[in-house]
């Protein structure tokens, strides 16, 4: 009796307990919103603000167990650290982590107001006691921004955009971070070679009225002179008891120093490894068109227009970066000399042969296997009337979310920006310029990444073929360019609305958002004759009116 009626209470106990599972797993915290769940306990809790690339969100808002992080900038003005803190940033935000940047400069511009200007003594070390009040005043209000958004906005990463010329301040920064629970980690732009000091100088700073209409080599000697007179102590980081990482000449060399404290970390020093701040350029292109219908699954090779086409995109690229070169050369007033060219592909064989006339011509092309295209799944070579007949409640997921649903057997383009991860970083790797020919689908979640465009306008971006999207970095905000290609056939040319062909849902059907305030995507071309050549058309980028304040900064 007593056996069987433990028996029965195992029964009841097991059966309380797959109960208490299913009511946990359908209560509203964890209910499974979609089929891009990751677990019962991290969902997509809300998709509008997920990131491209972000495997799951929690209740905190924080990622990855890794708790808050300071990362501080450490170096003299000119020497790429504003750079380096936008393309962090960026990185940090594709993945979902929360990531603010406090430039120090705002704060100084905000306390001083408008076309007032600081001591001439504030950044010396034995400043008047006026400018040392202000100096404290303005770091003051800085740390306390920082210290809110990371305990009260629960963000995790801030990035402290500033000089710290001293090792004494940076230990106590150091010291004042920890008191409030965040880890520190310091980062320093160490740069010697006077080339690169001079090539920054001339790309970033000497846009100030102050060198308006001053030949660039000469403004940059003057704001490089001007830094040793205003900042006449810099001390490089050799405090052993301090996290930090040195980049060396724009990636050159690393130094690192104790970097051991969380996965963030790791992570976010292996993108470090991964960045250098040297100009180069980034070209998008798709391929050429194949024989017969283009599939996923049939590689079939190009057509004869396909081929045609190949060859009239090479010689637009061509002739457009020789043009771009000599524009820079009258600029500079000496010949600049054009810098390398490598070709990426994917191992779809259209696309290989897209880049052959290039490859003939001695140009380095490498194919890359995690650049192919977004995998249709079961909907590949439907009609419209077939998936919205066989698969309606996928239909419906779709429309709600097209950037991360997926359908049977199928990739999202949350999944693509994920594969897409390692090319990301070779592409920061990179020195060479780089001429991307790929799929449609693969062109959206790059060009997404170096122009911050938001997930749910990733799937409409349009790339038709008869343009060369060029990407231009720039110290605060990457820029674009349409290149248009003369002489297609206009069937060949339009960009494709989508890739499973669903219509577009309503909410989104004329989608025009600018990835951020003021900078737009190439989904709004302009229209030209075919056959005429139309100049380089500049993508619309407020981004630089919203900086133009920090063009002279010395912090």
């Amino acid at each position: 009796m007593a056996s069987k009626l433990l028996g029965v209470n195992r029964s009841w106990a097991v059966a309380n307990i797959y109960r208490t599972a299913e009511i946990a797993a359908n209560a509203p915290r964890y209910r499974r919103k979609s089929s891009t769940f990751i677990d019962g306990i991290h969902d997509v809790t809300d998709q509008d603000n997920m990131a491209p690339a972000q495997l799951y969100s929690t209740m905190s808002g924080r990622l990855f167990h890794s708790g808050r992080i300071a990362i501080v900038m450490v170096g003299l003005p000119a020497r790429g650290k504003t750079h380096i803190c936008v393309s962090m940033a960026r990185y940090l935000q594709w993945l979902g982590v929360k990531t603010r940047i406090f430039h120090l400069g705002d704060y100084r511009r905000a306390t001083v107001g408008e076309g007032g200007h600081v001591p001439q003594d504030y950044f010396y070390p034995n400043a008047s006691p006026a400018s040392t009040m202000l100096r404290q005043k303005i770091l003051k209000k800085c740390r306390e921004d920082i210290y809110a958004w990371l305990n009260h906005e629960n963000g995790q990463v801030a990035i402290y955009d500033a000089v710290n010329p001293t090792a004494a301040g940076r230990r106590a920064l150091a010291k004042e971070f920890a008191k409030h629970d965040v880890q520190t980690l310091f980062l320093e732009s160490y740069v010697d070679d006077e080339e690169i000091l001079r090539e920054n100088a001339r790309n970033v700073k000497i846009h100030s009225p102050d060198f308006d209409g001053m030949d660039p080599d000469e403004a940059a000697e003057r704001y490089l002179k001007r830094i040793e007179t205003k900042i006449p102590i810099f001390e490089t980081m050799q405090e052993e008891e301090l996290n930090y990482v040195k980049m060396i000449n724009a990636g050159q060399a690393f130094f690192y120093n104790n970097v051991s404290f969380n996965y963030l970390s790791h992570r976010i020093v292996f993108y470090l490894t991964n960045l250098h701040i040297k100009a180069r350029t980034t070209f998008f292109v798709r391929a050429g068109p194949a024989e017969g219908e283009e599939s996923y699954k049939n590689d079939a090779p190009l057509s004869e227009e396909g081929r045609s086409y190949a060859q009239k995109m090479t010689e637009t690229l061509l002739r457009h970066r020789e043009q771009e070169r000599k524009t820079n050369s009258e600029q500079a007033g000496h010949e600049v000399p054009l810098r390398p060219l490598t070709v990426w592909t994917s191992t779809r064989l259209r696309t290989i042969q897209t880049a052959d006339p290039l490859k003939e011509q001695g140009y380095t092309v490498r194919n890359r296997s995690q650049m192919s295209q977004i995998n249709p799944g079961v909907c590949e070579k439907l009609s419209e009337h077939a998936i919205r007949r066989l698969y309606p409640e996928e239909v419906e997921k779709h429309e709600l979310d097209p950037y991360h649903h997926r359908y049977p057997r199928a990739e999202s383009y949350h999944d693509l920006a994920v594969r897409l991860e390692p090319i990301i970083l070779e592409l920061e790797r990179e020195q060479n310029d780089v001429l991307i020919i790929a799929h449609e689908s693969v062109l959206r979640v790059l060009y997404s990444y170096l122009m911050h465009c938001r997930p749910m306008e990733i799937p409409k971006l349009k790339f038709p073929r008869d343009e060369i999207i060029e990407i231009i970095p720039a110290a605060y905000q990457n820029e674009a360019k349409r290149i248009h290609i003369p002489g297609l056939d206009p069937q060949f040319t339009p960009g494709s609305p989508e890739d499973i062909r669903i219509p577009v849902p309503s909410i989104y059907s004329n989608i025009n958002l600018p990835p951020i305030d003021g900078i737009s995507s190439p989904v709004e071309s302009s229209s030209g004759e075919n056959g005429l050549t139309r100049p380089p058309e500049k993508v619309v980028n407020n981004a630089k009116e919203m900086v133009a304040d920090k063009v002279a900064d010395l912090d």
